[in-house]
């Protein structure tokens, strides 16, 4: 039996509009819903809106005494008149979350054995994340990857550029071969305010190099939320003749008989994922897996709702 799954010549058909990856009813849900970090980054206490620090701008907070070494700037001389006392003025700078979508759109993603594809389930996440970050007044960008890097939209927090995203979504075409490590690493270093790292691909690349290049953005003080995205038959090997397997970027073909490395497969299989699981929670790296046959909203919702547990 031989199995050949080959790269749609597009995902986005004709007729297809900007909200194709967005549903009414996952919005719905998503308006009561803030994406809430636990690491706090540069400029902000990520999705609350507030800074850990004090600052000098945007709402006042609170007065405290003087103390030697503050600036005589921040002294505030209506309370001197009144109190006859020296006081500072203190304030909570409002802040901004800039978080990036780094989507893998490599010929692996193409691959699907019922429903919809990994690429397909990646945009809806992809999506639905940039309408809540923007929902929320937060940036959002967009990188689009495969051997390198295929688009890049900077962040922004304006609500018209939602329908920018959308769009370049709406654009993808699966295809090329994969090169994570690479395209991770140039990202940490262009990539510069820190913010919110949220990488959504199959992780099909060299594992060891993979995490390096995530400890990379850890390093430039990025958080970093990774979603593995897979679809179930490439955990359980399924099938239940001898098939004939085609990479989807190489296009090599390797004959097998699932009845006969079914179980070394899976277990090979755990053990890569738990490889995953230990070194992005040694390198304080969220990590998450999704599975294409549970409905993307579903899934979602129930990843917030346990970072909202965590914070």
């Amino acid at each position: 039996m031989a199995i050949n799954y080959p790269v749609p010549a597009r995902i986005v058909r004709k007729g297809q509009t900007a909200t194709r990856f967005l549903k009414p009813e996952v919005v719905a849900k998503l308006k009561s819903i803030d994406l809430k970090a636990r690491l706090v980054v540069e400029g902000f206490l990520a999705g609350l809106h507030r800074s850990p620090y004090k600052g000098f701008s945007v709402e006042f907070t609170e007065h405290r005494p003087y103390m030697p070494g503050d600036e005589l700037k921040r002294i505030d001389w209506k309370v001197f008149g009144k109190t006859d006392r020296f006081y500072v003025r203190e304030y909570e700078e409002e802040t901004n979350l800039r978080a990036y979508l780094i989507l893998d759109s490599s010929g692996s993603m193409a691959y699907k054995t019922r429903g919809i594809s990994k690429l397909e389930y990646a945009s809806y996440l992809a999506a639905s994340l940039a309408y809540l970050l923007l929902h929320q007044k937060d940036s959002a960008g967009l990188v689009v990857f495969s051997d390198r890097i295929d688009t890049y939209v900077p962040a922004r927090r304006s609500p018209a550029h939602l329908n920018i995203l959308l769009s370049q979504l709406n654009r993808l075409q699966p295809g090329g071969d994969t090169n994570l490590a690479d395209t991770f690493h140039q990202l940490a270093e262009r990539i510069k305010r820190r913010g919110l790292i949220i990488i959504l691909s199959d992780l099909w690349d060299d594992q060891a190099r993979v995490l390096s290049a995530l400890r990379h953005f850890r390093h430039r003080k990025h958080e970093v939320l990774v979603f593995h995205i897979l679809d179930p038959n490439e955990k359980n090997l399924s099938y239940k003749t001898p098939v004939l397997l085609k990479d989807l970027e190489t296009g090599q073909q390797m004959a097998l008989d699932p009845r006969v490395v079914g179980a070394e497969y899976r277990k090979s299989f755990e053990a890569f994922f738990h490889q995953f699981e230990r070194g992005c929670r040694e390198g304080l790296i969220d990590y998450h897996r999704f599975f294409t046959d549970t409905p993307f909203d579903r899934a979602l919702l129930s990843y917030l709702a346990r970072r909202q547990r965590l914070r």
